[in-house]
């Protein structure tokens, strides 16, 4: 803590700084000051809690420093120390707040007496100063949270309950039921995302700011944040004049702050604020992306309807691109599909939900259809626009390509893992039932795909035909036979799935160079 002595005589400053218990009272910086000018400077840069103050004093005398410094606003406890015993000077210290007032000749006791209830006091306050400060910021951070949750279900609503009715009247002073409402909404995702690095609450501040600073500036509206959406602002305006300036203003300056532009949409004049945010809601889904860049704000007479392009329509050709494994057959399904987008329809966020949406059943079947049960997380962006904030078809395009991009990789790469099992499986089978004669009709039906299929992919896997890489096993089994003296060859043959004794050693001499006997032999001499 600090403390300031203020007396134009230094014995009088010298006496309080040697009686004073500092030290144990917690206060560590001691200022001094021979007149109230000199006082005023050094109590603006050091803020000192205590401030001991003669009366009687050139330049600046006690009252007028106390006056100072009550208008001020200053916190400090102040201590009046004079050595004229005079009611005039008490009334003044009074008037102006002083802490106590205490005579010259200073007593020991009497000064740290003062001086330890003046601290206790000032920490007290303090703490409630704290208090208060904290609440007030509490209350600052919760009120645009209240009043958002508030409006949002307002706009949701066809009736607004009498309490909430009130509550705006008592705020804006507006009876909602008698006014004529403008809605307009804005979506702030691209500047969520490019100028605010993804910190949604700091971007909804800041816009929300320079909104409500423009429309209530003159009382002609209010903005919020619809809590039901992840990034829209809505714009409540019931001043009917200049609503395009206005507008327009709101929109220089989220430029200036955020460097890019935001797309309003305008809902059509109602005295219903359910019924006019409606209309702005449909505003914002089917307006023309590409056009309103240029517009930067859009009404809800200039919607035309357009019929949107599905998916669905394409599933066909999109699971003959999937099932080829080719991207280059895939980009061109989807070109033709972006062609048609551009030319026969209207690239609305509507649009691009109901794509969004189709893309992700599509998906979800496609992958059933694979058997993938599974969570997969896959590649999601929604980043169509520019620096600017304007609508990118080129960007929406790109992404849309990534994500079939992704999903034929992945079908492709879980398809040949699915065929390298079922070779794999069709190996184990054959391993196991090398002794019977196994056909390849047999194994097509066991596994459920075709002749051709198992050939192709069995050589492809292991490059050998079945037949021989079953001649082989067979081969290889009754080498490991052949090492049992007591075996016959004709019971070693039919061990190994050969019934003709002859023709298993016509076999085994081709493939090892040596008849069974020949093979025992040699064996049997090392």
């Amino acid at each position: 803590m600090k403390a300031i002595i203020i007396d134009d005589e230094n014995h009088v400053r010298d006496g309080i700084k040697l009686l004073g218990e500092w030290e144990r009272l917690g206060i560590h910086e001691i200022f001094e000051a021979k007149d109230g000018e000199e006082a005023k400077i050094m109590i603006k840069e050091q803020r000192p809690e205590i401030i001991f103050t003669d009366m009687n004093m050139p330049k600046l005398d006690g009252t007028s420093l106390l006056k100072w410094l009550h208008e001020s606003k200053i916190t400090s406890k102040i201590i009046v120390v004079s050595g004229y015993d005079d009611f005039h000077y008490m009334r003044n210290a009074i008037t102006y707040g002083s802490f106590d007032y205490i005579l010259k000749p200073i007593e020991p006791e009497i000064l740290n007496e003062t001086l330890e209830r003046a601290i206790k006091d000032w920490k007290k306050q303090a703490l409630m100063r704290e208090s208060t400060l904290e609440n007030t910021k509490v209350m600052n951070e919760i009120k645009p949270l209240y009043w958002d949750h508030l409006f949002t279900g307002m706009i949701n609503k066809p009736t607004i309950p009498s309490e909430a009715r009130e509550r705006v009247q008592k705020e804006f002073g507006i009876d909602i039921t008698k006014e004529n409402f403008t809605t307009v909404l804005g979506s702030i995702h691209p500047i969520i995302s490019k100028s605010f690095a993804g910190d949604r609450d700091l971007a909804f501040f800041t816009i929300l700011n320079i909104c409500n600073e423009i429309v209530w500036s003159n009382r002609s509206g209010v903005s919020f944040r619809n809590v039901n959406k992840e990034d829209e602002i809505v714009i409540v305006l019931w001043k009917q004049t200049d609503q395009q300036g206005l507008l327009q203003k709101i929109q220089t300056c989220i430029l200036t702050c955020c460097q890019m532009n935001v797309i309003f949409a305008v809902g059509h004049s109602s005295q219903q604020l359910h019924g006019s945010y409606q209309s702005a809601q449909q505003t914002m889904l089917k307006h023309d992306l590409l056009s309103a860049a240029k517009k930067r704000i859009v009404s809800y007479e200039e919607i035309r309807s357009s019929s949107l392009l599905h998916l669905l329509d394409y599933t066909q050709e999109i699971m003959w691109a999937l099932q080829s494994g080719s991207i280059e057959q895939m980009d061109q399904v989807l070109n033709k599909i972006f062609t048609t987008l551009q030319t026969a329809h209207i690239i609305s966020l509507e649009q691009i939900q109901a794509w969004e949406n189709q893309f992700d059943l599509l998906r979800k079947n496609w992958l059933k259809e694979y058997q993938i049960n599974e969570d997969i997380s896959f590649y999601h962006s929604k980043d169509y626009w520019e620096e600017d904030g304007s609508f990118s078809f080129e960007k929406f395009k790109d992404e849309k390509r990534k994500e079939f991009h992704e999903l034929i990789h992945f079908l492709f790469r879980v398809k040949y893992q699915k065929e390298k099992n079922s070779i794999q499986e069709i190996e184990a089978y054959i391993r196991n039932n090398y002794e019977r004669d196994i056909t390849l009709q047999e194994i097509a039906d066991r596994f459920y795909l075709s002749r051709e299929y198992i050939s192709r992919r069995f050589k492809s896997e292991y490059n050998e035909t079945i037949t021989n890489y079953l001649t082989t096993i067979r081969i290889e089994k009754a080498k490991e036979l052949l090492e049992n003296p007591h075996l016959k060859i004709y019971e070693i043959s039919f061990k190994v799935g050969y019934q003709n004794e002859k023709y298993f050693s016509k076999v085994f001499k081709k493939i090892v160079g040596l008849t069974p006997n020949e093979y025992r032999v040699s064996v049997m001499s090392k």
